[in-house]
């Protein structure tokens, strides 16, 4: 490292407090990233990228305030801790501001196999992206490619505080990426195919992502408009991940203390089907959101949060959680230039017991999404209206592709709807399997 990122962070915080802060944290993020596009057979971008970033929390009484550098020399940080200090005198108190007591921050730090690859070479990279994008473009009807991209990156983590507090990780990643044109004129689609991995030898053959590619944008043409109408309506596992997504807003600390939740009221009741849940595990093994700690120091815990149905906990930061009453879950996030906020690290639907042929098989007439576009969320009301498009479903088989459709309900009753396949598969952090929600209206021609 370029850095001693022990050193620096112990020396940031004795001068805030020199500069007058009652108690501070720091976060320190040094990256490196290595990414090639390649486009019809060219190199269309290369890019390699390093950066050190400092962020300095201070709390000034129950005043505090953020500011992030880049710049560590000496007098960068000195200039950094007043100005801290300065702004949060100014600004008005915030009566649940604070660092963690001594006593809930983590003193474990578990090796989660994060950090598994030193940096590839350009080489190594530009074979995958070719492989992918060539693979791609040998598909049926395939007739132009928006490229392929090949990234590694690597991340350090440095937390430390006043409290006592002090911590660090390091995460690598791998990732490709290629997206492909089917048809031709007026009668165009594309779509896509990625895989993202801790460690490069565990990422899914660019060959077959390159094939996935093309066979989906290829299944695309000939799309068409249906009638408006209520349908079943059945989400691909690539999408089905967002109605995840919606339960863990709904269950956001944040929200819930200001009350613009639908599920403000429901902790301990009902609100999936009762063979659903919702689980999360901070420490899986080599997770695209795994962490040892939380960005306050607080170390995170594996959870039902929704328990055969049932909400068993809130996303809670130090912050929300002393307006609600309650302590800390662990699920603070921030960058260096913010204030700490709930966030979720791995979190999957569990499977259910029956297979995804037969989640269709009773289907007379449905709607299969494939892809989302734009997001019509009222948190405050449940309200759901999202643009999407995928395959018609006549006597429980997918037909012919379907597009410009609306997809409306309310979350609240959608919850109550969900029967998930047996097919989940972990691959992007937060994953569903196929997932079937009866009681949808689409809005179409």
């Amino acid at each position: 490292m370029s850095v001693q990122p022990y050193a620096l962070t112990e020396s940031v915080l004795a001068q805030a407090r020199a500069a007058g802060a009652d108690a501070a944290d720091v976060l320190l993020i040094e990256s490196a990233s290595l990414a090639v596009n390649r486009r019809l057979g060219r190199i269309d971008r290369l890019e390699r990228a390093e950066s050190v970033d400092l962020g300095l929390r201070v709390f000034v009484g129950r005043r505090h305030a953020v500011v992030a550098t880049g710049d560590l020399s000496p007098g960068g940080l000195a200039r950094a801790a007043e100005q801290a200090v300065g702004i949060a005198r100014a600004v008005p108190e915030d009566a649940f501001a604070g660092l963690a007591e001594p006593g809930q921050i983590s003193r474990a730090m578990p090796d989660l196999g994060l950090d598994a690859d030193d940096e590839p070479d350009v080489e190594a990279l530009l074979a995958r992206a070719a492989l992918a994008e060539d693979t791609a473009l040998a598909g049926d009807r395939i007739t132009n490619s928006e490229g392929a991209e090949a990234s590694w990156s690597a991340s350090t983590i440095t937390l430390a505080a006043t409290n006592g507090f002090v911590g660090s990780y390091r995460r690598s990643s791998h990732s490709l990426a290629v997206s492909v044109v089917a048809g031709e004129g007026t009668a165009m689609e594309r779509d896509y195919d990625y895989a993202t991995s801790v460690r490069g030898a565990d990422l899914t053959d660019p060959a077959a992502i390159g094939r996935s590619a093309a066979e989906r944008a290829a299944r695309r043409l000939g799309a068409v408009k249906v009638r408006s109408q209520a349908v079943p309506v059945v989400y691909d596992p690539r999408v089905a991940n967002s109605l995840v997504g919606h339960v863990l807003s709904a269950i956001n600390g944040s929200a819930v203390a200001r009350r613009t939740t639908f599920l403000r009221d429901r902790m301990g009741e009902a609100v999936l089907g009762s063979g659903i849940s919702i689980v999360e595990d901070p420490f899986l093994a080599g997770g695209r959101r795994s962490r040892p700690f939380d960005a306050e120091g607080i170390a995170p815990a594996p959870r039902r949060l929704i328990d055969r149905g049932v909400l068993t906990s809130w996303l809670l930061d130090l912050s929300t959680a002393r307006q609600l009453g309650l302590a800390s879950t662990g699920h603070a996030a921030r960058g260096v230039g913010s204030n700490p906020s709930p966030s979720a690290s791995n979190v999957v639907m569990e499977a259910g017991t029956i297979a995804r042929d037969d989640l269709l098989g009773d289907i007379k007439e449905g709607f299969y999404v494939t892809e989302m576009i734009g997001m019509g969320l009222n948190l405050l009301t449940g309200d759901y209206s999202r643009g999407a498009s995928g395959f018609w479903i006549e006597n429980g088989r997918l037909t012919y592709p379907v597009s410009e459709i609306t997809i409306a309900g309310n979350l609240k009753d959608m919850f109550h709807h969900m029967t998930p396949a047996d097919d989940l598969e972990i691959r992007y952090g937060i994953d569903a399997p196929t997932v079937r929600v009866d009681g949808l209206t689409l809005a179409g021609r």
